[in-house]
């Protein structure tokens, strides 16, 4: 969703309306819609998605590795947008892509104020209320009833880790520890840094064989 100023364009000399204003007419906006990227939006269109409580999924890294632009997230999420973060690829550690938003955005805002909070919240909390949307669970707590999804990861802070200092141990300290066990739905997938549920090396021996055979494929279309 307008991840490229060339989007809007398109839909301006096309449509004669924003990309958002035109998939809100087409009735494709609403809670169960997720927008991803939404770089280039304006007032209006913010309005529209904050109106319709369509979901926007903000990718930090990928957008500065397109070199599209910046979302403006600060915007969004004043407005009452529930914005998530993901990675539309670059890598799976979500915990780069926060860290990631949260030197973007200041960067972006000439603000070294801001951000601090946002960015975590984008992973801690909108992205377990837009699995709840759409998948029906209700994750990012360790309570009964709820899945039994755990990453414990080695950690030992030089300094006294708090309540109150939590997410400056998140972004600049958790961001850089070794996951040493993962835990989907009470089953350990992942213990002592190993990898319990499937062959890591075979895996990867064979990605490496497919690998060209794709690129080739690709070269050929």
């Amino acid at each position: 969703m307008a991840e490229d100023a060339a989007d809007r364009e398109d839909a301006l000399t096309k449509y004669k309306m924003p990309t958002v204003n035109r998939l809100n007419k087409l009735g494709m906006t609403g809670e169960k819609s997720i927008f991803v990227h939404c770089v280039h939006v304006e007032e209006v269109e913010m309005d529209i998605l904050a109106a319709t409580k369509t979901v926007v999924v903000h990718n930090p890294e990928s957008n500065m590795n397109n070199a599209v632009g910046v979302t403006p997230l600060l915007n969004l999420l004043k407005k009452g947008v529930l914005v998530g973060l993901g990675t539309d690829g670059m890598n799976s550690d979500m915990l780069v892509q926060m860290r990631c938003a949260y030197l973007l955005h200041r960067l972006a805002n000439h603000d070294p104020r801001v951000a601090f909070l946002e960015a975590p919240q984008l992973l801690l909390q909108n992205n377990a209320e837009i699995a709840r949307r759409q998948f029906g669970l209700q994750l990012g707590e360790i309570a009964e009833g709820r899945p039994a999804d755990l990453a414990i990861l080695d950690y030992q802070p030089p300094t006294p880790l708090t309540e109150a200092n939590f997410l400056g141990h998140l972004i600049f300290g958790l961001v850089d520890a070794v996951v040493d066990t993962t835990v989907c739905k009470g089953k350990i997938l992942m213990q002592g840094k190993k990898i319990l549920s499937m062959d890591e090396s075979r895996l990867a021996a064979r990605s490496r064989e497919l690998a060209p055979q794709m690129w080739k494929r690709l070269q050929e279309l």
